[in-house]
């Protein structure tokens, strides 16, 4: 694995992703928490959305980010909408993994601004949690 797989996924001086989502239930992503503008449902789909235009980008399907994109959510997100998120998500990071392999120049240009972006939003992740108790331990213990 190279830096660029860590910084999609975890691992190093990342924290896993699979970790930080471990035990997360639909009660908690769903939470209001006070002085913050959204809930992890509404973060998560965010990173979805990202996640999945700059792979679009990477592999070549997209020439450019669209100009109506909706980066955030209109309404809270269903249950059912938060485990579709959950879900792309997931298969989000395992296709990145792959371009991450051996990228082009433009798949390595997406991919180190995708893993920049979503750091921070894993960083916001990782703090609700922790604000709710309900941070995971690195293994993904509570």
């Amino acid at each position: 694995m190279n830096v660029l797989h860590y910084s999609l996924r975890g691992g190093a001086a990342f924290r896993d992703v699979d970790a930080l989502l471990h035990g997360l239930n639909w009660a908690e992503a769903s939470a209001a928490h006070p002085d913050v503008p959204f809930t992890l449902a509404a973060l998560l789909w965010h990173l979805q959305v990202t996640q999945r235009v700059s792979l679009d980008l990477a592999s070549g399907r997209a020439e450019r980010w669209p100009d109506d994109l909706n980066l955030w959510p209109d309404e809270p997100l269903s249950e059912a909408e938060f485990t579709r998120v959950l879900r792309d998500l997931q298969a989000g990071l395992a296709e990145a993994q792959m371009l991450a392999q051996d990228p082009s120049s433009r798949a390595r240009d997406v991919l180190t601004d995708l893993a920049v972006h979503s750091a921070y939003h894993w960083g916001q992740v990782a703090l609700l949690r922790r604000l709710s108790g309900t941070l995971p331990g690195p293994q993904g213990n509570a």
